[in-house]
């Protein structure tokens, strides 16, 4: 059997897939990672996936299943590679994903990084994909690893896994993908685990308070700016573009009845444009430092999908006009595309996820040159 490390984050399905590969004879050593530096003060139980009582129910289940626990600090890394990025993203008008961000620069590639390089065959964590070989259950490290779409659609991660590259798949054990949510509560309390009823977290776990122009306000200048409508008319102001995201139709401030959404953040021009729902609507998008979980670039039918939990939507591949960069056109308008999101692509039957980039360039709705208030007659 293979010797595994597990990233224990704390809650329900991490614990279980550490015991899922205790059960199947793996050596298993569980790691907490110690990402976001939150002073104590600051964290909210329940919210985010590093306090310190996160800390200590991944510690307790290791205990329980008598395996190696250790806490590993990344916080540094963390700082450097998702939370400075985060901000400099809403600074210039794109809407990041900072989920994806950690899986591929931290909690994912960095932790399999260190793992190898400790001697461990493969890293498992407890997110909710699976992976196949050969049209079979991965249990064991191996080549030809496919990553698809975990058993509980509702609970589905492969999104913010599309980063995974070829190589690390094959080191790569998801135990939990197999199991509904349901069932996996139901195993961790025949264990004993105390976190068998811990609710999910959905918070960006650096900002467990959900208050994410709060937090950008402390890391932020205040840049006033106008908001416009698409033809260019001014209808009021804003403090800072990175405020604002594609698709937000709450907090606009405007003294208008109609409904209007944001439809681009112009961080060049400190503008923000807003408009109706119509206007949302994108035919392509151009992604950037693409990544195929199969090592190659997929042809053919394809479906794309543009949230985490949203649906797929049927699309065509084509090279772009920079050699780092793909197109991605879709076969029906998607509406709220943002800069800086994530278009992961899946195969014709929508199981097997193959890969994708972050959007640098989507269809827009023509501007106008600004034009002076028409708001005082």
């Amino acid at each position: 059997m293979s010797r595994v490390l597990v990233a224990m984050s704390g809650g329900v399905d991490s614990a279980v897939a550490a015991a899922l590969l205790v059960e199947r004879g793996h050596e298993v050593v569980g790691v907490h990672l110690k990402l976001a530096d939150l002073p104590l003060e600051e964290q909210v139980p329940g919210h985010g996936c590093c306090t310190l009582d996160d800390a200590q129910d991944a510690r307790r289940a290791a205990q329980v299943l008598d395996i190696p626990f250790y806490v590993w600090d990344l916080h540094e890394t963390f700082e450097a590679a998702v939370q400075a990025p985060f901000a400099r993203s809403y600074a210039a008008g794109a809407t990041p994903n900072p989920c994806v961000t950690c899986n591929e620069r931290v909690k994912y590639a960095t932790l399999l990084e260190r793992a190898v390089a400790s001697g461990f065959d493969a890293l498992a964590t407890g997110h909710h994909a699976r992976l196949r070989r050969d049209g079979r259950p991965v249990t064991a490290p191996g080549p030809r690893t496919r990553l698809v779409r975990a058993a509980d659609a509702r609970k589905d991660q492969t999104y913010v896994l599309y980063v995974a590259r070829q190589e690390q798949l094959d080191r790569t054990l998801l135990p939990v993908g197999e199991w509904s949510k349901d069932r996996i509560r139901a195993r961790a309390a025949q264990l004993g685990f105390r976190v068998a009823d811990k609710p999910d977290s959905y918070d960006v776990c650096f900002i467990p308070d959900g208050d994410t122009a709060g937090y950008l306000a402390d890391r932020l200048p205040v840049t006033p700016g106008p908001i416009v409508d698409v033809d260019g008319r001014e209808l009021g102001s804003h403090d800072g573009v990175w405020h604002f995201t594609v698709g937000q139709r709450r907090g606009l401030g405007l003294d208008h009845h109609e409904r209007r959404f944001v439809v681009d953040v112009d961080a060049v021009r400190n503008t923000v444009v807003v408009g109706p729902r119509d206007a949302l609507a994108c035919a392509w998008a151009e992604l950037e430092a693409p990544t195929w979980t199969t090592g190659a670039r997929p042809d053919g039918d394809l479906r794309a999908q543009i949230r985490a939990h949203g649906a797929t939507v049927p699309a065509t591949l084509e090279v772009a006009a920079s050699s780092e960069r793909v197109l991605v056109r879709f076969d029906e308008p998607v509406h709220g595309l943002a800069v800086g999101q994530a278009v992961v692509l899946y195969d014709a039957a929508d199981e097997v996820c193959l890969g994708g980039g972050r959007v640098q360039r989507a269809q827009r709705p023509a501007r106008l040159p600004l034009v002076t208030s028409t708001t005082n007659g």
